[in-house]
């Protein structure tokens, strides 16, 4: 039974005005009510249900905020009419009113109130009859308010009106088009409505509507989509779902994690005064929002994300000049409870260390490289790419990098915008700091800041208005979730390096015109590694930002191979791939198609010395001063060899020994030589302009 239901019961018609647990209370048509018990009226011989009542509409006075304020005036001033005649007293009747006679439901009949009600409307100058007001009294009680509102005079909720079916297909179709294209006008999508309404039903066959009528319709059908606003809007808001947004429910830290790399909106001071731009990237927690691990990077490559993982499960140092109160032993972290699990916590900072299960990136070079994929069955943790060009996929990351960029980047001196339209003058000659000390503030303000602030997506079911801090929603999950400490050694580190297959010559390895070579190759020379599935190749791991040094997986037994680099001992100091190919290629654009291997070596030193030397002078007044592309190289590749940080122990090689020359004669008999050594005349420094004087 429901409300409103018609029951028969002893003898008697009755209707269902209400259900309290097991009991229903009935009531007649003279509005005499009773309460029986259900399994007393439901066992009763004579009970039957007779029909479904038909339950009047609520009315919300709601609706009325839609119309205009002379039709909602008027359709209140009936619902006090009405109200006065259904009850007796009008709804704004003082406490203790008396009902007057002509509307008192007792004393008289419905319709002799409505001819009563009608009279008095009539006194009062309006034109209604008894006819009417009955009319009104039953739409009220059928729909409440809403319906007595004379929709002659409410406006029509139709969005496009009387326009042309076609007409409106096509406009559609202009602005699908226009989402990946560049930023148009109206006026071109007018145009381009009238191309394809002739394409499809003939010339002149579908009548375009006047231009202010096709602006009014074009204004409708692409709000929200940025037609003619921002292209990079209007693409980004194309790439969301159709669907609702998911809700990802995670229980434990490291159960769901994000990652991903985005430009720093701050320009950094490289090496030598040279100004450029860095990227950041981030490893995210869902279940506690905490910023696992951060990096500041010239470039994103695949070492720097296979080193997030290894940041995110190694403890954070505290650094001198850092706040005793960023101390994880003053936090709300359980720091007594989880020092007993991992003494790596000791003079740990206030960070979690979380354990990834699965990651969620997008489809960058970086994360889909072999090198990061081989981390992921390293560490055992679940590969999980997003669609192409689908950032809603992974939104928590996006919004933290996002959050980085507002609550971070703008406070620092060089602060860029995030894009060019917001960008001020003169950026570059401001106080930048350098890639190192961009990376000190970034890692001591996600202790200090990010992980103590509340964060809106971590708030009590029980009690929403209360919100959580990342430290303390991990505070709390790690109880239930537990931890176990998972600590990387050397050879770990060399496993997150990116690699590479190579063939041992006689002569050594050769990676990217290098030749690597050294004396515990000697087995392996023109030996087959076994790998059948990679031709017999040797497993190669290079760090791509030091070409010092490679390490060679021992395919025979375990362990690694540490091979340096055969002109390590001629580079003055440590540089990769990147001021290696810039070097090399300069050299070929100078008439030397095919540079040797210790020419483009040099050639990488000279360009590494003359950005940290700066202008000299040549003789002639004038200073030579390296190109800005050549500065820049030298700068992003000081950067990289320099950044220091909290990683994995490397595993150190062993030192370069510098060969004596071969002795000859008398010399390979006896290691020693008794004749006094003559004085060394250093010849002078050869100056081409002072030779040009003598010849003249």
């Amino acid at each position: 039974m429901r409300l409103g239901d018609r029951v028969r019961f002893q003898e008697r018609t009755y209707a269902v005005v209400g259900l309290t647990g097991m009991r229903v209370r009935l009531a007649d048509a003279l509005g005499t009510g009773m309460l029986v018990d259900q399994v007393h009226l439901q066992s009763a011989e004579d009970f039957a249900v007779l029909g479904v009542g038909d339950r009047a509409a609520l009315g919300s006075a709601a609706s009325l905020d839609r119309l205009p304020g002379p039709v909602a005036e008027r359709a209140l001033w009936w619902q006090r009419h009405l109200v006065e005649l259904l009850t007796g007293l009008p709804p704004d009747a003082p406490a203790g009113a008396r009902v007057k006679p002509e509307y008192d439901p007792a004393g008289r009949s419905l319709a002799e109130r409505e001819r009563a009600k009608a009279a008095e409307l009539v006194a009062l100058g309006e034109e209604v009859t008894a006819r009417t007001v009955k009319r009104k009294r039953q739409q009220y009680e059928a729909g409440g308010i809403a319906a007595v509102v004379d929709h002659r005079l409410a406006p029509h909720a139709s969005l496009l009106g009387r326009a042309d079916a076609r007409v409106v297909a096509a406009i559609r179709q202009a602005i699908g088009e226009s989402v990946p294209a560049s930023t148009r006008t109206i006026e071109h999508a007018r145009w381009r409505t009238e191309r394809i309404l002739d394409a499809e039903h003939g010339q002149g066959v579908v009548e375009m509507p006047s231009r202010a009528t096709f602006y009014r319709l074009f204004e409708k059908l692409s709000h929200g989509v940025h037609v003619t606003g921002s292209a990079r809007t209007r693409r980004s808001l194309a790439d969301q779902p159709e669907g609702p947004f998911r809700y990802e429910s995670v229980a434990a830290p490291g159960e769901l994690m994000q990652i991903d790399s985005t430009p720093l909106d701050v320009l950094v001071r490289l090496d030598d005064g040279v100004p450029g731009r860095v990227e950041l990237s981030a490893l995210v927690d869902l279940a506690t929002r905490t910023v696992a691990a951060a990096v500041v990077r010239p470039t994103t490559k695949s070492v720097d994300a296979s080193l997030l993982l290894a940041r995110a499960l190694t403890p954070e140092p505290m650094r001198p000049g850092w706040v005793q109160a960023l101390e994880m032993s003053r936090s709300v972290l359980p720091h007594r409870r989880l020092l007993s699990l991992d003494e790596r916590l000791e003079h740990a900072a206030a960070r979690p260390v979380i354990i990834p299960e699965t990651i969620v990136c997008d489809r960058g070079k970086a994360f889909i490289s072999d090198n990061f994929r081989s981390a992921y069955r390293t560490l055992e943790i679940t590969f999980q790419p997003c669609h192409p060009r689908s950032p809603a996929e992974k939104p928590h990351i996006e919004r933290t990098l996002e959050s980085v960029a507002t609550l971070f980047c703008q406070f620092v001196s060089g602060y860029l915008g995030r894009t060019a339209e917001h960008r001020g003058r003169g950026v570059e000659d401001e106080p930048l700091w350098s890639m190192l000390e961009i990376q000190d503030f970034l890692d001591e303000w996600l202790i200090a800041k990010w992980q103590n602030r509340p964060h809106d997506g971590l708030r009590d079911p029980g009690v929403p208005g209360r919100t959580f801090t990342p430290n303390q929603k991990y505070a709390a999950l790690v109880e239930s979730a537990g931890y176990v400490p998972l600590a990387l050694s050397g050879d770990d580190y060399v496993e997150l390096l990116p690699a590479t297959w190579r063939v041992v010559n006689s002569y050594g390895i050769k990676i990217n015109n290098r030749v690597y070579d050294c004396p515990d190759l000697g087995p392996f020379r023109r030996q087959p590694s076994g790998v059948t599935r990679k031709q017999n190749l040797w497993e190669i791991h290079r760090d791509p930002y030091d070409a010092g040094w490679i390490w060679m997986r021992h395919h025979w037994e375990t362990g690694w191979i540490p091979v340096p680099w055969k002109h390590l001992g001629s580079v003055p100091q440590p540089f990769g791939d990147l001021a290696w190919d810039h070097a090399a290629a300069d050299l070929r654009s100078k008439d030397n198609p095919t540079p040797t291997e210790q020419e483009t070596a040099q050639a990488v030193a000279k360009l590494l010395v003359r950005a940290n030397q700066g202008p000299t002078d040549q003789g002639d007044g004038h200073a030579a001063r390296p190109s800005k592309r050549d500065r820049r190289v030298a700068a992003r590749t000081r950067a990289a060899a320099e950044s220091t940080g909290p990683h994995p122990p490397r595993p150190e090689p062993p030192p370069v020994a510098e060969h004596d020359p071969p002795l000859h004669g008398d010399e390979a008999v006896d290691g020693t030589d008794d004749e006094p050594i003559a004085k060394v005349i250093p010849l002078g420094v050869f100056d081409p302009f002072k030779e040009a004087d003598k010849r003249w």
